[in-house]
């Protein structure tokens, strides 16, 4: 350890900087070995301290250790003499990992040789200043001086940045004279301009389905799926990504690729048909069937159908409905089970590789991370073979037998399961089947039959990232590249299919599309628009770190689509009787009212105005308390629309008329914790923490005709209660609302 740190020291390393190396092993031995290499290549004494921080930023940057040799040489031998080079070879060894490397190719890629005299320095900064000397003349010193450095460094890009910055200041200085009084002031800071509300809300017609436009803050979903954020390799560059593993056939495999693709981007969303689709899933449809439209990509919805123990057809068409409903059209429906000879095959290939074995633990054995060794892990390749077969044959029981393959996991699990027995009918296969492949078998082969160049799944998922690598690599196969981003998780729900299922059987909810859940199709009968949802997941982002959000953010998007979207009718939820009478019993008109106010020309329909009216029983108060502003009898009110003032002449208790015309359900949350299934906020289990009141039937309101021959999922605003949408449960006869979102944010309300 003494020898290390000395040795460390020796190329200008601070003794406790050395000592913090020694702690990371992996640091450690390759600044050992590149520092060895380079004093074999000029000596003990030759490496300086310049020398030395290279080496220490190539060691701890280089993620190919078999190139260390090769750059360690190219330091010392004053090839590589800048940060800027060392950046630029890094890159280039990333991009070429088969040997031999192409000298000729490296030093031209890392500017070995090139040298920048002051004179070609000084006279590409003049050119700079010269383009901006209006500008600069204007602004003087608070001239973005950045953006000359930019220009500069790029029409010199191998030159030394500090002799640039010395020629930019000493330029300026010549041009401008030294700073005055006037420069040394700060900027003052432009006033933002006052908004009306509307003016600042985001117009239905930015608000595109796919996200396709900005949704009201930030960037779009298909900006940000095009842009910076997202470092993915190109198509054909999958051996760029870091934890890639290159063997001898990989160019060879990757070439095929992309003959077959064309370089076009591929994407597939792969949900289990075992259940329906919720809000998390959203992201992964936008991620997914976005990122490949956003780069004139093609997405498969493939279904992950190799468990026909929960499958059923109800989901397979939901899901499909699902995705559509958002706005994305699969460039193909496909089906794990459409490649089940072709798995089933691989994985015979897979035992005659020596990388898997039959194995006779039973499946409780085989949970958790701690399973011993199996004893059948070494048995002869023709006897696993052999036994495959019985496996397909149905030859054993259930749990007698499964395939497991040869390696370990991230998270320390050993050998994990290619293939197990079930006795049950598939639901596109039938009887033909009795052996069914896991995720962890089947989900990169899919992947690389389709050709999928970026598998994108959440983060749960990275701890199976270097084994996805491995199985393709142990067969040979074209692999693509795993891709983890963060999990969408909201608050007052649970979206755990295993408890929706408890939900539905314990009669909490009536079924999967409750308006209650945050299953997508409860969503869409509640009445959130497709687009509101896609501009949620915009709003969340495609960072790459967990998000667990508040239900007002979704329902915020919901607002905004909904004011320019829902016309306006007016409801009452508890109709109180109001007869006006000085006019004529059979007194009617028709007052014309705006389906959308703020914007008239949008149209318009008409309530009929008679003798009886109703209002809502809380605008009346039969005591006046400071600060109500509705109608007492000694405070008249106006009457939206009709342009009538009415005051109270008498009060006629226990004399509502109430007249059952609609029905309106009105929901509030399921839960009455933020994390119900939480044992520190929820101990007795999130069945223990239903709120009773969360869903309230109201028989008696009232509406106004103009929603008349409203179709199912029809949306309307009705003024002063909330957004409200029709449920598939209405009639001719009798028209079923759902409360979508109040108008304003109520933190005790969803």
């Amino acid at each position: 350890m003494a020898d290390t740190v000395t040795l460390f020291t020796s190329i200008g390393l601070s003794e406790q900087k050395a000592k913090e190396t020694l702690k990371n092993e992996a640091l450690s031995s390759a600044l050992k070995d590149a520092v060895v290499q380079a004093q074999r290549v000029c000596g003990a004494s030759g490496v300086d301290k310049a020398m030395g921080t290279l080496l220490y930023s190539m060691a701890s940057r280089l993620k190919d250790t078999k190139r260390l040799a090769f750059l360690s040489d190219s330091i010392a031998q004053c090839k590589i003499c800048t940060e800027l080079q060392l950046a630029a070879a890094l890159d280039f060894v990333k991009s070429h990992p088969q040997d031999p490397i192409n000298q000729k190719e490296f030093d031209k890629a890392c500017g070995v040789g090139v040298v920048i005299t002051p004179e070609q320095i000084e006279d590409a900064v003049e050119i700079v200043i010269k383009k901006h000397k209006e500008q600069l003349l204007k602004e003087r010193y608070r001239f973005n001086m950045g953006l000359l450095m930019g220009e500069a460094r790029t029409a010199l890009k191998w030159a030394d940045g500090k002799v640039i910055k010395n020629e930019v200041d000493m330029q300026v200085l010549h041009l401008l004279g030294p700073k005055t009084e006037a420069d040394l002031e700060k900027k003052p800071k432009p006033q933002k301009a006052k908004v009306t509300e509307n003016e600042g809300k985001p117009k239905i017609d930015e608000m595109a389905v796919n996200g396709e436009v900005t949704p009201g803050e930030g960037k779009s979903l298909m900006e940000q799926l095009r842009g910076e954020a997202l470092k993915f390799h190109k198509p054909g560059e999958n051996y760029k990504t870091e934890g890639y593993v290159v063997t001898p056939n990989t160019m060879n495999l990757l070439k095929k690729h992309l003959e077959i693709t064309g370089g076009q981007i591929r994407t597939r969303f792969p949900p289990e048909p075992n259940g329906i689709l919720h809000i998390g899933h959203a992201k992964a449809i936008n991620f997914n069937f976005g990122y490949a439209k956003a780069n004139n990509g093609i997405c498969f919805l493939r279904y992950d159908d190799t468990n026909p123990e929960k499958e059923e057809e109800k989901y397979f068409t939901a899901i499909k409905d699902m995705v559509e409903w958002l706005g994305y059209k699969p460039y193909a429906v496909t089906h794990a089970s459409d490649n089940f000879q072709q798995l089933y095959d691989l994985a015979v290939d897979l035992i005659r590789r020596d990388h898997a074995y039959v194995c006779h633990q039973k499946g409780e054995e085989l949970k958790g991370h701690n399973v011993p060794p199996s004893p059948w892990r070494d048995r002869p390749i023709e006897e696993s073979l052999v036994l495959f077969e019985r496996m397909k044959k149905g030859l054993f029981a259930e749990g007698e037998a499964t395939l497991r393959m040869k390696m370990v996991m991230e998270d320390g699990k050993m050998d994990p399961v290619a293939y197990r027995i079930k006795y049950t009918p598939h639901h596109r296969t039938g009887d033909e089947w009795c052996i069914y492949p896991t995720y962890d078998y089947t989900h990169c082969l899919c992947d690389s039959i389709e050709n999928i160049t970026h598998s994108l799944c959440t983060k749960e998922f990275q701890a199976r990232r270097s084994s996805y690598f491995w199985l393709c690599n142990a067969l040979d196969v074209y692999c693509p590249v795993q891709w983890e981003y963060g999990r969408l998780n909201l608050t007052y729900t649970v979206v755990s299919k295993r408890k929706i299922i408890k939900l539905v059987e314990t009669g909490v909810v009536r079924d999967w599309d409750d308006p209650r859940l945050f299953t997508l199709t409860a969503l869409r009968r509640r009445g959130f628009p497709p687009e509101a949802i896609n501009n949620f997941c915009a709003r969340v982002g495609v960072t790459v770190s967990q998000t667990t959000t508040e239900p007002h953010l979704l329902e915020a998007c919901v607002r905004v689509v909904l004011n320019e979207s829902a016309p306006r009718a007016m409801a009452v939820l508890e109709p109180l009787k109001v007869t006006i009478t000085n006019l004529p019993e059979n007194s009617k008109s028709d007052v014309r009212v705006p389906d959308f106010p703020a914007n008239e020309a949008k149209g318009s329909h008409t309530v009929p105005f008679t003798r009886m009216i109703f209002i809502e029983q809380s605008d009346f108060r039969e005591v006046m308390e400071k600060g109500y502003k509705r109608l007492t009898p000694e405070q008249p009110v106006g009457l939206r629309h009709a342009g009538y003032v009415i005051s109270v002449q008498k009060v006629i208790k226990d004399a509502q008329d109430k007249v059952v015309e609609l029905e309106c359900g009105l929901y509030d949350r399921l839960f009455l914790h933020k994390h119900p299934e939480d044992p520190s906020e929820v101990p007795n289990g999130f069945l223990s923490d239903i709120n009773p009141n969360s869903l309230e039937t109201i028989s008696s309101a009232l509406v106004d005709t103009s929603v008349k021959g409203a179709k199912v999922f029809d949306k309307f605003q009705f003024e002063r209660v909330g957004y409200f949408s029709v449920d598939p449960d209405s009639t001719a006869d009798k028209l079923v609302f759902n409360r979508t979102v109040t108008l304003k944010e109520d933190p005790g309300k969803i």
